[in-house]
This record gives C-alpha cells, sequence and structure tokens, in this order.
C-alpha cells in the first residue's frame, strides 16, 4: 500500500463518541442499529481513523447479525487477529493494520462457498466510500472490484 495509513492524534480528535468507543476503548455498537449493517451500495469500506481501505462491497453479505459482515478483507494485510478473552468466551477479534482500530470479530459461521469466515464489523470502525466516489476520495485503484457490478448495470 502506498499510503501511510495510520493513527493520528488529528484522526482521533475528529471520531465521535461512539467512534472513539469502538475503535479505541474495543466497544461493540448495537446490532441492527448502526450505519450499515444493511447497506447494499457498491463502495469501499475503510477505517473512520485512518482511511486504510478495509473491505469492498462485493464481499459484503447478510448474515443476519445486525452488523455489517464480510467473508474477507480488500487485502489479506489490512487486519490483524488477535485472540479475545472478554465476556468469558474465546473469540477472534479484528484490527486494522494502519492504526490499530478495534473493528470487530472474525467468526467461522460465514458461506461456505466463501471461505466460511464472517467478518463481523462495528459500522462506527467503518467509513463507506461509494463506488461513484473511489477516484475523487483517492481510491480509484480499487475501481476494478467493481467491474463486474458496473457491467451489469
Amino acid at each position: 500500500m502506498s499510503q501511510d495509513y495510520r493513527k493520528t492524534p488529528e484522526a482521533i480528535a475528529r471520531l465521535t463518541p461512539k467512534q472513539y468507543s469502538v475503535t479505541q476503548e474495543d466497544g461493540t455498537e448495537p446490532a441492527f442499529r448502526n450505519e450499515y449493517w444493511d447497506n447494499h451500495e457498491a463502495g469501499l469500506y475503510v477505517d473512520v481513523v485512518s482511511g486504510q481501505p478495509l473491505f469492498a462491497s462485493t464481499d459484503k453479505y447478510d448474515s443476519r447479525s445486525g452488523w455489517p459482515s464480510f467473508t474477507k478483507p480488500i487485502e489479506p494485510d489490512a487486519v490483524t487477529e488477535k485472540t479475545d478473552r472478554s465476556l468469558f468466551m474465546k473469540r477472534v477479534e479484528v484490527r486494522s493494520t494502519g492504526a490499530d482500530s478495534h473493528l470487530g470479530h472474525v467468526f467461522d459461521d460465514g458461506p461456505a462457498e466463501a471461505g466460511g469466515l464472517r467478518y463481523c464489523m462495528n459500522s462506527a470502525a467503518l467509513r463507506f466510500v461509494p463506488l461513484a466516489e473511489l477516484d475523487e476520495a483517492g481510491y480509484g485503484r480499487y475501481r476494478a472490484l467493481f467491474e463486474n457490478q458496473e457491467n451489469a448495470r
């Protein structure tokens, strides 16, 4: 990645209280009461702190969990995983590699035909960049991910 995606004091200062709670304090927003759980628009989901591209709408699906869910990150090195033993259970936490933002968790109950993973993310950790705005937002190199969707219109 050519962009330097990292956490800065300025980026942290721009976060809403909910975004700060989720990304910096490992919080979780309520199911079905978050911005992107039911978003069906084509585009990228980027780290709200650093702008690092994390997930594409082409890998988003309705997991019926009430949170935006994806089958894989946009690039293998976009996220890191670590064991989370909070809430008296063992889960796998997902964090952005650039800003170390808490994003959510990954589970092994996703669609089998897409690898079997469910990246269950918090909307508050993400910013959505619509397909039509990729170039102007500096994400034009990801346009190729959506070529089949554009040709289907």
